[in-house]
């Protein structure tokens, strides 16, 4: 079994593409509007930006979290978290052993929250973004 879509709520489907196409680097895939659907193919697993959804929160995987962050701020998204490690990933079960898992939760153009993470090693040290 795999994970083949998750759906995220989206009230303007035009604002919500330009920000996810900004975030991902991925165009959209289809848009069916209406009935209010829009669709990013990341990576085989469908992101549904819907209408009618319910609110969740998605964790993206991007390479620097400091780096997104610090680009997406100067950008004008919201930070709710600044970067921060989570988690130390001693044995592999979660992540690749030795590397620590880093996150920051951002606002999307609709009020979603997500969650951008990264897996470093611990001797890559992420600045915060300035205030």
């Amino acid at each position: 079994m795999r994970l083949i879509q998750v759906a995220q709520q989206a009230h303007d489907l035009q604002r919500a593409a330009a920000f996810y196409t900004k975030l991902t680097g991925v165009e959209p895939t289809a848009v069916f509007d209406p009935p209010g659907l829009l669709f990013f193919d990341l990576d085989g697993v469908r992101l549904l930006l819907e209408r009618g959804a319910p609110s969740s929160v998605l964790y993206l995987e991007v390479d620097d979290v400091g780096s997104t962050v610090r680009t997406l701020q100067d950008g004008g998204v919201e930070i709710v978290a600044a970067p921060h490690v989570i988690f130390h990933h001693a044995d592999g079960k979660l992540g690749p052993a030795g590397t620590d898992e880093w996150m920051a939760f951002i606002k999307d153009s609709e009020g979603n929250t997500v969650g951008l993470v990264s897996r470093l090693s611990p001797a890559v040290v992420q600045v915060p973004p300035p205030d």
